[in-house]
């Protein structure tokens, strides 16, 4: 398994935050709307068993300035043309799902969230982690694991009501330091491959989800956000130094 590069990339200006869903409290004013989005999943996958990952996580980095996406391994037709660096200017990255040849199945940063799509190994550079984040809903908690070894643990605040955190499982695709790390987003923000089940669009962004600080610690442990994850901010710090873009994130139902 290929050794993790532990720096967390480009810390980018704060447009994520702004297109974010979750990162305002319900009651803010600021709501979702538009057409649903029109992607779908790709397919369930190829006949032939593929090789699957063992022991971590792996990471695919985009070589060049964009990537071609294919619904199934080898296929001739394009599905998608994905930009590096992404819409936030952060290196494109992939969390692989399984290697198939000379192919890669990853999972995508689109909606529905879950989607996957096949690209060309050689059209990526390949790492890994051991670490992973699980967040539990139900308890209010996270737990960073280092394999299973636990290495953090921490309180969350999740969504609230109609604008619920969804279930399930994707990787930072960007790390954000928020102008004002006094502010309601805290120190910083982990962008996050999916996103809001209820709103199409935030404050002139995608809906997308995130992880991020808070500067108020009173709020954890509560449903208080649009969708967005938010933790301590000694918590998040602690992130920012020592999880890779791409680290696994899993939201427990």
């Amino acid at each position: 398994m290929r050794q993790v590069k532990i720096h967390t990339g480009v810390l980018l200006a704060a447009g994520l935050i702004a297109g974010s869903a979750g990162c305002g409290s319900p009651g803010d004013g600021r709501s979702g709307g538009g057409p649903p989005d029109a992607d779908r999943p790709a397919a369930a996958g190829p006949q032939q068993p593929e090789r699957q990952r063992q022991g971590g996580a792996e990471i695919a980095t985009v070589r060049g300035r964009a990537i071609a996406v294919h619904r199934r391994k080898g296929d001739g037709a394009v599905w998608k043309t994905l930009s590096s660096p992404n819409e936030m200017g952060a290196t494109r990255v992939f969390l692989v799902d399984a290697e198939d040849g000379g192919w890669l199945r990853v999972l995508l940063p689109i909606r529905p969230n879950g989607s996957t799509g096949w690209v060309k190994a050689s059209d990526v550079t390949l790492s890994s982690t051991a670490h992973r984040m699980e967040i539990d809903p139900r308890a209010f908690t996270f737990t960073v694991f280092d394999g299973d070894t636990v290495l953090r643990t921490g309180k969350v605040a999740t969504g609230e009501g109609g604008t619920p955190t969804p279930p399930g499982r994707f990787y930072f695709t960007e790390l954000v330091r928020p102008p004002n790390p006094d502010g309601d987003y805290g120190a910083y923000a982990f962008g996050l491959s999916g996103f809001s089940p209820t709103l199409k669009t935030f404050a002139g962004g995608p809906g997308q989800l995130a992880v991020h600080g808070t500067n108020r610690a009173s709020a954890l442990g509560r449903k208080v956000s649009h969708g967005c994850v938010r933790v301590g901010n000694e918590d998040i710090t602690w992130m920012a130094k020592n999880l890779a873009i791409g680290t696994p994130v899993v939201v427990k139902k």
